[in-house]
């Protein structure tokens, strides 16, 4: 099965090589289309590292709170059987507020 997926792969990529049509290259079509007028500034500025820090943290606490859809959804149900998913959400919270804390703490949400 392995040796015939890589035929297939080779054999797609080598079947676009012969097929394929090459392109004229025309400088006015190469350039990158801004508006109508060249560009001032090169195409790949760097942003701060504070720009991915905050993103990378928004992800992380945006992902976690989607775990808690769920928990909504059955708590009435497995409330009969004990209090654990109670415990168990809290317990939860209290990690994602102590990360929240220690972020805030840290100085990640200052946009100096």
């Amino acid at each position: 099965m392995i040796v015939v997926a890589i035929l297939f792969a080779f054999g797609t990529l080598l079947f676009q090589l012969i097929t394929a049509q090459k392109a004229k290259s025309n400088p006015a079509q190469d350039s990158p289309y801004e508006c109508g007028i060249e560009s001032s500034v090169p195409g790949h500025t760097r942003f701060s590292v504070k720009f991915y820090l905050i993103a990378m943290m928004f992800i992380i606490f945006d992902i976690e709170v989607v775990f808690m859809y769920p928990w909504a959804v059955v708590y009435k149900e497995m409330l009969a059987e004990g209090p654990a998913i109670l415990i168990s959400m809290l317990s939860f919270i209290g990690i994602l507020t102590v990360g929240y804390i220690y972020a805030w703490k840290r100085g990640a949400f200052d946009w100096k």
